[in-house]
């Protein structure tokens, strides 16, 4: 049984790192794009600013889909153009049949782009987050507005949004392996339920103070130096594991943890460039999502922790191979970190 166990555990631990170390040096990492859309009672125009490395894996004739009351408007993509920032726009006029205000945009470039991908919908009516399973918006001319443009209030923007940001909190957490591998490195430990709350919300709280502070711009630290710190964290986490009996008192090292974490957290947010009096919305939903991602996970790690436990040979040798595991993803995930800044 014993070594039945280490043989499992090994193939186990080969498989995960099959999985997350080709991901590591982009564990944060989230393509994003802005574009502006304007309404008038004619059809929609578009300008639409993607990175270089994203604009090449477009193909552009069918980026857009603009349609008013089910019809489709006849309209075109330009070609992309440099902008000053390294990056390509993309321009187009779509002209639509008579009939109502709402005016429907289908991004259907996102399905191209990787699976983080975001972009940033600009209108008069409001901002929109789209993503891969939201990918179309409303825009809204006023039918006096003639050719200038103007648009009415969309009092679903605003709902639509927060929930765009909370979907993005769930996704950062849940494919952000290092979070995860952190948390599971400090539930291997022994603990009672009391000690192990303490250790969440220590982490909760520490990440969300420096989640507010990156976003609000108080301070930011340099990625260079926030992403190898995550990395250092983990494997500390997973050496410690090798030096403590139980998980009392350690919320004392989770705080200090959990306040790099959410520097590394706010990197998504502040690649939108949001304006400011969007930040209090997009902060607050993106921290629930995040919150949402961690209760999820350890409502899973910690079932399935308890229940090795009470296994022999977990407690011999699996909590020490699986610890040993966490050290040396921490350090990999450092050493390329630090390669790639």
């Amino acid at each position: 049984m014993g070594r039945n166990f280490v043989r499992i555990s090994f193939a186990l631990l080969f498989l995960l790192a099959s999985l997350f170390l080709p991901r590591v040096a982009a564990a944060h990492a989230i393509g994003v794009s802005n574009g502006e859309y304007t309404a008038d009672t004619d059809g929609v125009d578009a300008k639409i600013i993607f990175a270089r490395g994203d604009a090449s894996e477009l193909v552009l004739a069918d980026a857009l889909l603009v349609s008013r009351d089910g019809v489709r408007c006849d309209g075109v993509l330009g070609d992309p153009t440099p902008t000053e920032a390294d990056g390509l726009m993309v321009h187009g006029r779509f002209s639509c049949p008579k009939g109502g205000p709402a005016i429907d945009v289908e991004a259907r470039f996102l399905s191209e782009l990787s699976f983080g991908h975001r972009h940033i919908a600009h209108a008069r009516s409001g901002d929109d987050v789209l993503f891969r399973a939201h990918h179309s918006f409303a825009v809204t001319a006023s039918p006096t507005a003639g050719g200038n443009g103007a648009a009415e209030p969309h009092k679903k923007e605003s709902s639509r949004t927060a929930f765009g940001f909370f979907r993005m909190g769930l996704e950062h957490i849940l494919t952000g392996y290092d979070h995860i591998v952190f948390l599971f490195g400090l539930v291997l430990v022994r603990g009672r339920v009391r000690s192990m709350l303490a250790i969440v919300t220590a982490f909760t709280i520490a990440h969300s103070v420096t989640l507010a502070i990156a976003t609000l711009g108080w301070y930011t630290p340099s990625p260079r130096l926030v992403e190898p710190a995550i990395a250092l964290s983990i494997a500390y986490v997973g050496v410690e594991n090798f030096l403590v009996k139980s998980a009392k008192g350690r919320f004392r090292i989770t705080f200090p943890f959990g306040l790099i974490h959410g520097f590394g957290f706010a990197s998504a947010l502040r690649e939108l460039e949001l304006p400011r009096s969007d930040l209090p919305m997009a902060l607050a939903t993106f921290n629930l999502g995040v919150e949402a991602g961690q209760v999820l996970c350890m409502s899973l790690l910690l079932p399935a922790v308890w229940f090795l436990r009470e296994r022999t040979a977990f407690s011999l040798r699996g909590m020490k191979v699986l610890s040993a595991a966490v050290a040396a993803m921490g350090g990999v995930w450092f050493v390329a970190r630090v390669m790639s800044s």
